[in-house]
């Protein structure tokens, strides 16, 4: 009898659990229904070499497309226009810049392409839109401020073709600022006096500027010069873990300051410090020593390189999981609030963690998030809502500026 009695409870007990875990599904299910969620960055377009890529057709390595997005209810994507650091002379740059120019007609291609369901969107009240006519939202921006070169007017140029961040640099120094992940250290002692150019003139355009990759004293001297907020498309907080792409607390008060939002980024090694792992780091070395320097490959042999890194860290990796993720949406939260806070994927750039690996799996965010107590309030305002104010607020002060 007592067997019998203990079974009975440890059964009510497991379908109470099922049935509560059942209950934030639908509760999530309801709230992406309702709300425009919106991912900040990732690196698709990397993939737009592969023959037959399609955005419309669901991939099998990617970690974003049309269907994958629907599945997981993320309505607005920004697709990032990246390149790599290279030489800093007028023939790099006149290259470089025609290889953005590139990708970013490839994105609009792409999307027209599937017209039935994505739209490209110039702005929140597009997004806004889009979203109510049942499609998902395409916005775009650069990674790597790079291909500007010493020429202001490619940034208006970019603009037109539906730009709407740049990301001021990425892993090395340009001449516009320098990378918090430099080896060689700092050249420009922050923002270059081009920068300063490079901010004001994004400023005027509504363009925003995106402050994830720079250095600590670019950061600062970004918030001095810009006259709108800014936006970390893709970095978390250093308080948690430590490396030099995430944003230390003083950033965070400095950021609400500006108004601006912190884009919380998926990369395992942006959440959480790596523990020692030899097999990983050694076979990231054989990948390196097998095909070189990633920035100096051709298109076609970037994918292999991409294809076998997933492989590779599939295998190998010790994942970050989704409560790291919500670990820095709750750190942000508590020191700076809900308004300043959202998600920036690094989709297909090395984003994904345990739980959340492609864009099919976003709803586990807002799964963890409703464990955690978030209310759809705050869900709406992460998820979309701040990133969208700031993108407003960057386009009402151009317009502004215009008419006087």
């Amino acid at each position: 009898m007592k067997f019998i009695i203990t079974f009975i409870i440890l059964a009510l007990i497991l379908s109470g659990c099922v049935s509560n875990e059942q209950q934030l599904i639908n509760k999530a299910d309801k709230i992406h229904a309702s709300i425009l969620t919106v991912d900040t960055h990732c690196d698709t377009p990397m993939d737009f070499s592969k023959p037959g890529f399609d955005m419309g057709i669901k991939s099998k390595e990617g970690c974003v497309d049309f269907p994958k997005m629907n599945e997981g209810g993320l309505h607005a994507e920004f697709f990032a226009v990246f390149t790599p650091q290279g030489p800093k002379n007028d023939s790099a740059y006149n290259i470089v810049h025609q290889k953005a120019v590139d990708v970013l007609t490839a994105i609009k291609t792409n999307v027209e392409k599937n017209s039935d369901v994505a739209e490209i969107a110039l702005s929140p009240e597009d997004a806004y839109r889009i979203r109510k006519n049942g499609k998902i939202a395409a916005f775009i921006g650069i990674e790597n401020g790079y291909p500007i070169g010493h020429d202001i007017s490619r940034i208006k140029q970019y603009h037109d073709l539906g730009t709407r961040y740049i990301t001021l640099s990425h892993t090395k120094n340009n001449d516009i600022c320098d990378s918090s992940t430099d080896p060689d250290g700092p050249v420009n002692d922050g923002l270059s006096s081009f920068g300063t150019e490079v901010v004001k003139e994004m400023n005027r355009l509504g363009m925003m500027v995106d402050i994830s990759h720079i250095s600590d004293k670019s950061f600062f001297d970004v918030l001095r010069i810009s006259k709108v907020p800014v936006i970390a498309s893709h970095s978390s907080c250093r308080a948690l873990c430590g490396s030099p792409r995430n944003l230390s607390d003083e950033m965070l008060v400095a950021l609400k300051e500006n108004d601006g939002v912190i884009q919380i980024c998926i990369l395992g090694n942006y959440l959480k410090t790596p523990e020692p792992n030899p097999e990983f780091e050694a076979k990231l070395k054989e990948l390196h020593e097998k095909y070189g320097s990633y920035g100096a490959a051709s298109d076609s042999l970037k994918e292999v390189i991409r294809s076998e890194f997933r492989k590779i860290r599939s295998a190998y990796e010790n994942p970050a999981t989704v409560k790291d993720v919500v670990d820095h949406i709750d750190h942000v939260v508590q020191v700076i609030g809900i308004d300043f806070v959202g998600i920036g994927t690094d989709f297909d750039g090395g984003g994904g963690v345990e739980g959340c690996r492609t864009a099919a799996d976003m709803k586990n965010i807002t799964i963890e998030l409703l464990r955690r107590g978030y209310s759809k309030s705050d869900i709406t305002k992460i998820w979309g809502g701040n990133i969208m104010r700031v993108m407003k607020k960057v386009q009402d002060h151009s317009i502004q500026q215009a008419g006087v």
